[in-house]
């Protein structure tokens, strides 16, 4: 297929890497130049206008604003030229979600919204588990892109906000599984017990899954840097979800803690770090009492 990816960070660079990999022709736009150096077999164009174009379009750009400012405000669905479909890739907002549903409708243009979840390594593997809602048909004619890009595609339905609404959640439990660590490590610390000690035994008994195993030994090591998923972008998606929930009338008391030792953790210094530093928070509140 003829696609433009727009958004190169380091999940989307992995993303492009892998549709090309799987013989997909693969236009490529980032707002920095610098994103595209390097990247292999992929086309580089001037504008975003002529990535967003060809028998499929991707977008992975790092917040709703970022979203707004290229599709929206950039005016790509009111030019002639439109792709066959749009594939929204990145953590958006669900209102941001139902926003673009509407207005790509409006424009005659497919919208399916796919967020991921995986770091960048398994990104540039291809290995991702993708969250995909949309019109079944266009979903269908996405499919090998998906394929290209992830391990398996998880389907919720034809209304495209569904999938964020699913990527909110399960980044919700992950973030929530790091405060655990952190408090865990923090608490038998205090009784002279290494925290590495306790996730290598956790992590390989009664919470040995990728999640525990991967964060439990950052945390262990004190290893946050380079971010995998920095911890700015947690604090985005907790308060993405927090809005979500109060859109619902859904009350979610445990997301509220999460935000406030998020920014306590950005306060600190910690935005650009690795999500596994939120475990630090725990521990440098225990020294304080």
């Amino acid at each position: 297929m003829d696609v433009g990816v727009i958004g190169l960070g380091r999940m989307g660079r992995g993303m492009a890497a892998s549709l090309v990999r799987a013989g997909h022709r693969v236009r490529v736009w980032n707002r920095s130049p610098a994103g595209v150096e390097g990247l292999e077999g992929v086309v580089p164009v001037a504008t975003a206008a002529e990535a967003f174009a060809g028998d499929a379009a991707i977008t992975m750009l790092a917040d709703d604003a970022a979203l707004r400012a290229v599709i929206v405000a950039g005016g790509l669905l009111d030019g002639g030229t439109c792709p066959g479909l749009h594939l929204s890739m990145s953590t958006i907002s669900v209102a941001l979600a139902q926003d673009l549903a509407a207005i790509h409708a409006r424009a005659g243009v497919p919208y399916v919204a796919a967020p991921v979840f995986g770091r960048p390594d398994v990104a540039a593997m291809g290995k991702l588990n993708i969250v995909a809602a949309g019109d079944p048909a266009a979903v269908a004619r996405a499919q090998p892109l998906l394929d290209a890009m992830g391990a398996r595609t998880w389907a919720f339905g034809s209304e495209p906000h569904r999938a964020n609404a699913v990527k909110l959640a399960g980044n919700f439990m992950l973030i929530s599984a790091i405060e655990a660590m952190g408090e865990a490590a923090a608490l038998v610390e205090g009784h002279g017990v290494t925290g590495g000690d306790l996730l290598d035994l956790l992590t390989n008994t009664l919470f040995a899954s990728p999640v525990y195993k991967n964060y439990g030994a950052l945390i262990a090591d004190h290893r946050y840097e380079p971010p995998g998923f920095a911890l700015k972008l947690g604090a985005k998606d907790i308060g993405l979800a927090l809005d979500a929930a109060g859109a619902a009338g859904v009350s979610m008391p445990f997301a509220d803690v999460l935000h406030d030792t998020l920014i306590a953790a950005m306060d600190h210094g910690d935005a650009d770090k690795d999500l596994a530093a939120l475990a630090e928070v725990a521990r440098r509140r225990s020294r304080t009492v």
